[in-house]
Parts: structure tokens; C-alpha cells; sequence
């Protein structure tokens, strides 16, 4: 077998780069001419005999790695299992990774139910978990990848989710037993699998998997690891259904509890508050989070509000932002406007402070959402009670200014850089919809003449936003026939609407060089 399929190594090693370096995609046609020439078994049998060629297993890695990747390869590798399995525990990273992949091509290219069934007969899952737990960076990228895409089908996920605790190959016990950057890849693992259907994420929720998250959240013993854990849940809440299944977790309890905690890292408290206002801010929040805990989130950030003014200004930062993602919904943005006092005082405050820009963006952008320029319909205007505390907030702002006025905080926004001014469009769009905004903007023409004027901003979102801007101005004004019939008003609409039916780019393309015809000097 071996001489029947023995290749010159300096040749293989000269096509397989060739091969490796083609532009493009490789069609089945070119992989299948190439294995012609090498044969499978060839290539397997330099691999793991022919190390003493310098290059030759990079480019033979990255040589099956595109032959693999199409169908015709993929067709090939069920009849190749027992390569595969070496190939999952060899010494070589690179090795390793090929084979990941070549079982994630096999699921994604043939036949699911036959390739499963492969996988159990050849005991390739606990090969994928020992890739994930000692391989390196790579390789536990690829094992994962092969591992998602295992479960990602109803047959394989019965081998990702052993109803055995006691199983060798259950996530729990994998955990338990391997190192703590194993750990942290499990969960990685976790995560992934999580976001890939809500079936998956309700078995991952019935095997009690997210307790896993739990108990490193709870181990505060090493900031890094529980960082990473951090990160990780940060990329949970991303999942639509992530609040269904976290709020039968105590995550959200834990969170809090690190918010509040005043004697640990700065950092773990920013990447708290920034992840429970991602889950806070879900449309099904309420639905599935009761008031109660939104509350208590609200309550611990509006308590380190004391300790950041003369402290942190990134924590202050996240904090603001964290707000302005729970008062982007109706339900969260009434919360932080109707408690006493209340916690969108330091938001506002934040917005019209120009000592720090990073903060001052962040809280812009923060009172926006609160305001509801992300909402629509009856969900922009909140409670009575909401709506008197923001009117008061902004105007008691004012006042502590020599800009005295609302519109006067509004125009020196407007009147500051790029980034800050977008913010301020999207500040006025949000607050546009309550007649006492509307009346500050369009009494002040400064404010008028800056968002009608299609030469204000350069790049593509400040144009847009500003426009934007000017449509809901137009919008809200049209729609008073008070307003529009008043004789100090008069001519406001005409010309709103110009500066719309110009669109965001309209004046720009005008501005570009145009071609000119001249009659020819002569002498």
C-alpha cells in the first residue's frame, strides 16, 4: 500500500503549494485533478513520514484544507475516517486543526444522518473535546466550529448533550476536570453553542450548563479569568433569547452584585453594568425579567454615580452607556425617569459637560435612546411622570448654564465636532416629539440652519443623521396646524422640506469636480 501510493516528496511539496496559493475559489474540478496526481493516502502517508522536508506539512495543511472545503472532498473524507481520528491526535497543531476541519466539512457537505452516524461510530466527538481543551488558539477555534456544527443538527446534538452528567464527554464534567483556560474554552464552547437556535439554547438551559458561568462569576479570586467570563456572557445577552433563559440563572444577581461591589476592578464593574444593559435593552426583557431586578440593576449603577465623578472616567462612561441601553425601551426608560430622584439625572448631567468627551458622547448618545429616537409610534412619549422629571432635568441643566435655555444646550452640541454633533441629531430626534422641544428648536434658527444645511457634515453618518434629523423635525412641525399657521413660523416648513428633497448627499454631488471645455490658446 505504501510504495503503491509512495510520491516524491520535493514534487508533492512543489504542486501542493501551487495548489494551496490559487486565487480564488477551488472548484471540485481543480481539486479533483489534483488528487489524481496525489492521492489521498499519499498525502496522509507524507504527513505523518516526511517531517524532513522543511514546508511540506504547512503546504500540504493548507493544500487539504481547500480540498476538503469542497464538495468533492468533503465527499471523500467519510472514506478516510481512521486518517482523520490520527489526525485529531497528533503532536501537530497544524495536523490537529486539518482534521477539525475535515470533520466540519464533512457535516456541512454530505449526508447528515450517514456523516453523524460516522462520528459516533468513530468516536470522533471526545477526539473534538481534547482538541478544544489542549490544542492551541487555532485548533480550539476549529475544534469549536466542528463542534457547533455537530450540534447544530437534532441527530448531533444528542452527542453534544449526553443526558449522563457522569459522562466523560458531558461539558459539566469536562469543566470540573480540566485546567481553568480549559474551562474557559468550555464556556467559550458554551456561548457558540448557545447562539446557534433556540433549541439549542433551551437544552443547553435544561442540562444546567449556564451554572458553569455562575461559578466563575462567583470566583473572584482571578480578575483575569473572570474577565474573560465576562466577555463571554457579554456575548450570551447578544442572543435574542438570551433574557428567557438567563433570567432562570442567578447571572443577573451576580452582575449586580459586582456592580455594586466597590472593592473590585473598575474594569469588572464597566463590563457588568455594559452587559446588563444589553440585556436589559432586549424588546422581550419585561417579559421574561421582572421590574423588580430592573430596578436594582438601575439602583446599583445610579450608586456609583457617588464614587465615579472625581474617579473613573471610563467606569462613568460605561455607566451612562449602560443607561442609555435599559432606557432605550419604554419600560427601562421609564424606570430611570420616574425613580426619586431620578437615576437619568446623571446621564443629563453628563451629555452637557464638555470636560470629557468620551463621556460626554457616550451620555449624548445615552439620552437619546432614552428620549426614544430608537423607539416608534405611542413607545416614544412615556408616563406622565417620566416625561415631567426629563422636562425638568434638561431645563434645570439650562439653568445651571449660561445658556440658560434648552435650545441654547442643543445649539452649543451642534456647535461642537463631528462626533458630538451626530449625537446631537440623534439628542434632537428623540426629544423633537414633546411640544416644549419642539418650540425650543424651531425658535432658535441657529439650530434650523445647521440641520437644513446639507454642507455641515463630510461623512456618510453625519449626513445621514442629520437628515434624518431634519425628517423629523418636518414631521413633528406638519403635523401641529397650530404651529404651521403661525405667522412667526412662517416659511419654517418651505424650507425643512427643501433641505429634505435634497436627500443626506444631495449638495455633496453637486460639489464634485466637473469636466471643463475651454477654446484652445493660439498664438
Amino acid at each position: 500500500m505504501k510504495e503503491e501510493f509512495a510520491v516524491d516528496p520535493a514534487q508533492l511539496l512543489v504542486a501542493a503549494s501551487d495548489f494551496a496559493q490559487q486565487p480564488g475559489a477551488i472548484s471540485d474540478i481543480s481539486a479533483q485533478d489534483f488528487l489524481t496526481r496525489f492521492p489521498l493516502p499519499a498525502i496522509f502517508g507524507a504527513l505523518q513520514t516526511d517531517s524532513s522536508y522543511p514546508g511540506l506539512e504547512s503546504a500540504l495543511v493548507e493544500c487539504l484544507e481547500r480540498v476538503f472545503r469542497t464538495k468533492y472532498g468533503a465527499s471523500l473524507i467519510a472514506h478516510y475516517m481512521p486518517f482523520v481520528m490520527v489526525g485529531l491526535g497528533s503532536d501537530s497543531q497544524k495536523v490537529k486543526r486539518l482534521a477539525c476541519i475535515a470533520i466540519s466539512c464533512l457535516l456541512e457537505h454530505t449526508d447528515k444522518r450517514v456523516s453523524i452516524q460516522l462520528v459516533l461510530q468513530h468516536s470522533i466527538y471526545p477526539l473534538l473535546l481534547g482538541c478544544l481543551i489542549d490544542g492551541d488558539e487555532q485548533v480550539a477555534a476549529a475544534s469549536t466550529d466542528a463542534i457547533k456544527s455537530l450540534a447544530s443538527y437534532p441527530e448531533g446534538m444528542g452527542i453534544v448533550f449526553p443526558e449522563n452528567v457522569n459522562e466523560a464527554t458531558h461539558l459539566g464534567y469536562v469543566a470540573e476536570k480540566c485546567t481553568s483556560l480549559g474551562r474557559v474554552r468550555v464556556l467559550a464552547l458554551i456561548v457558540k453553542l448557545f447562539s446557534i437556535s433556540s433549541s439549542v439554547a433551551s437544552e443547553i438551559s435544561k442540562s444546567n450548563l449556564l451554572s458553569l458561568l455562575e461559578a466563575e462569576v462567583r470566583n473572584t479570586n482571578d480578575t483575569l479569568v473572570t474577565l474573560s467570563v465576562l466577555e463571554l456572557i457579554y456575548e450570551l445577552v447578544e442572543v435574542q433569547d438570551s433574557a428567557e433563559f438567563l433570567s432562570k440563572t442567578i447571572l443577573l444577581q451576580l452582575l449586580i452584585s459586582i456592580i455594586s461591589n466597590g472593592a473590585a476592578e473598575s474594569i469588572l464593574r464597566s463590563r457588568a453594568m455594559m452587559i446588563t444593559g444589553r440585556l436589559l435593552c432586549k424588546e422581550n426583557a419585561f417579559a421574561f425579567i421582572d421590574e423588580s431586578s430592573f430596578k436594582n440593576v438601575i439602583s446599583a449603577i445610579d450608586k456609583r454615580f457617588e464614587f465615579l465623578e472625581s474617579q473613573d472616567a471610563d467606569e462613568c462612561e460605561c455607566a451612562v452607556e449602560a443607561l442609555g441601553q435599559i432606557g432605550s425601551s419604554f419600560q427601562g426608560a421609564t424606570i430611570i425617569l420616574s425613580n426619586t430622584p431620578p437615576t437619568a439625572r446623571h446621564v443629563v448631567d453628563a451629555a452637557f459637560d464638555r470636560q470629557q468627551h468620551g463621556k460626554q458622547l457616550a451620555a449624548l448618545h445615552s439620552l437619546a435612546n432614552i428620549a426614544g429616537e430608537t423607539r416608534t409610534g405611542n413607545n416614544v412619549l412615556l408616563t406622565r411622570v417620566a416625561e415631567e422629571n426629563l422636562k425638568s432635568l434638561i431645563y434645570d441643566q439650562a439653568s445651571k448654564t449660561p445658556k440658560l435655555i434648552p435650545s441654547g444646550l442643543l445649539l452649543s452640541v451642534l456647535q461642537q465636532g463631528s462626533e458630538i454633533r451626530i449625537a446631537g441629531y440623534r439628542l434632537i430626534s428623540g426629544l423633537v416629539a414633546r411640544p416644549w422641544c419642539l418650540i425650543e428648536i424651531i425658535s432658535r434658527l441657529e439650530i434650523i440652519d445647521i440641520i437644513t444645511d446639507a454642507l455641515t457634515e463630510t461623512n456618510k453618518i453625519g449626513m445621514e443623521a442629520r437628515h434624518k434629523c431634519c425628517e423629523t423635525v418636518f414631521g413633528v412641525f406638519t403635523s401641529s396646524s397650530k404651529l404651521v399657521n403661525d405667522p412667526a413660523y412662517s416659511g419654517l416648513a418651505s424650507k425643512l422640506q427643501e433641505a429634505i428633497s435634497k436627500g443626506p448627499y444631495g449638495a455633496r454631488k453637486r460639489m464634485e469636480a466637473q469636466p471643463t471645455v475651454a477654446t484652445a490658446d493660439r498664438f
